[in-house]
């Protein structure tokens, strides 16, 4: 096997096992810290025996394995120093773990485990990034623009809460894994948008990030197959994704869904998004579940991929779908969102009248700014429209968003 076959060998293993590696170590051992280095160390044997012996015929087994062992070797010479470590050897378990929810799956176990509500919000994101998708400190530290030792600080504190608080390694009960499974989407959810636009630096988009999110919603979507709103979340990144070449433009700018080019759109991404959709309206039609929030943001991402123009969008039916989405989430991002919607199909003077009393609570959300400048652009009001841009890109983190803007405003005086 050649050199490049075995990266590409190591990278594709490494995608597809680092997760079930870290966690069934963690579940073995009771210690994520463990779990974490004796998996990085079975893959640092693997890159340096692969080139040599060639890559085994399960991979897999062969990365558990040996990570197994790494683990029980440092518990072995840890066990001298102190009871915690000699303790640990004595209880690290070889057994099937017994049912502790409706699935029994260790990266599920590990997953409810980092997104524990125990935890904050960056805490969550962080160890998911980290013992989940197998990112380095470093890349997680690049992707949201805080410093590596920064990062480390708070994945280490995020473990050590863990061990203190006693929180358990397992999936919830039948009863309440809804109520959990929210965080866990809501976690996955926020690095996508983050790599799908990021929110500061250089990059209007950051692949790595919206690829692990996509990945780890795939991994939902097998471990919970019948969850509707694991479905939904995963089809709602997966028409998004599918727009990822015609969303910036060859000089950097960013190119809205209005003006892309549909024909560069990703078909097979938007074929798996749109069949994910047409299962949970069966599902729904039938009265075997009820569509949550993720679920009716995917049917309004598929009524747009389905029109041929923005123009051709059946924006009766999206204003419809925004205003259930108000009933299961009345925040004023949607109502926002539901106003634009309002604005394309019974003209801007009346989603204006529904954006401006939102102006309190989203003064400082630069898409708040941006709707009311297309809208006053749209009624000829084009001084007030120019204060509206000039505002949106004050707030407005991204340059390939503010390059967008800047341009939209000066046509105004062009």
């Amino acid at each position: 096997m050649t050199s490049d076959a075995v990266d590409e060998a190591l990278t594709r293993v490494h995608h597809e096992e680092w997760a079930r590696v870290v966690a069934g170590l963690a579940r073995r051992f009771r210690d994520l810290d463990l779990a974490e280095e004796a998996a990085a160390e079975a893959f640092a044997a693997a890159a340096e025996r692969w080139p040599r012996d060639g890559v085994p015929p399960n991979p897999g087994g062969w990365l558990a394995t040996t990570a197994a062992r790494k683990a029980i070797d440092w518990l072995r010479r840890e066990a001298r120093r102190g009871p915690k470590h000699e303790a640990a050897l004595m209880i690290h378990d070889d057994a099937p773990p017994p049912s502790s929810g409706p699935v029994d799956d260790d990266r599920l176990r590990l997953l409810f485990t980092c997104c524990h509500p125990a935890l904050s919000l960056e805490a969550r994101v962080a160890l998911t990034l980290r013992l989940i998708c197998g990112l380095t400190v470093a890349e997680i530290a690049r992707a949201f623009l805080v410093q590596e030792t920064a990062m480390a600080r708070r994945i280490t504190r995020a473990k050590a809460k863990i061990a203190a608080a006693h929180i358990p390694y397992r999936v919830p009960s039948s009863d309440d894994i809804r109520d959990r499974l929210g965080g866990v989407l809501a976690v996955v959810y926020l690095v996508f948008n983050e790599g799908y636009l990021a929110s500061d630096g250089a990059d209007m988009v950051r692949v790595d990030l919206s690829d692990e999110a996509i990945r780890l919603g795939r991994l939902l979507r097998t471990l919970l197959p019948d969850d509707g709103e694991v479905a939904g979340l995963l089809a709602l990144m997966l028409f998004a994704d599918a727009r990822r070449a015609a969303r910036v433009s060859r000089t950097g700018e960013l190119v809205t869904l209005a003006e892309q080019d549909r024909g560069a759109w990703d078909r097979d991404l938007v074929a798996e998004a749109e069949s994910l959709v047409q299962e949970r309206i069966r599902a729904v039609a039938a009265g075997r579940d009820v569509a949550g929030r993720y679920q009716v943001q995917a049917a309004i991402s598929s009524l747009h991929t389905a029109a041929p123009t923005a123009q051709d969008t059946d924006w009766s039916a999206v204003v419809a779908l925004y205003t259930r989405l108000a009933v299961l989430d009345p925040s004023p991002v949607v109502r926002l969102n539901r106003a634009v919607a309002v604005a394309e199909l019974d003209g801007p003077d009346v989603g204006l009248a529904e954006i401006d009393p939102l102006a309190g609570v989203l003064e400082g959300y630069h898409a708040f700014h941006v709707a009311r400048a297309e809208m006053l652009r749209r009624l000829g009001r084009s001084g007030e429209s120019q204060t509206a841009y000039d505002r949106a890109i004050a707030l407005a983190g991204n340059p390939a968003e503010r390059a967008h803007l800047t341009r939209r405003r000066d046509q105004l005086t062009g």
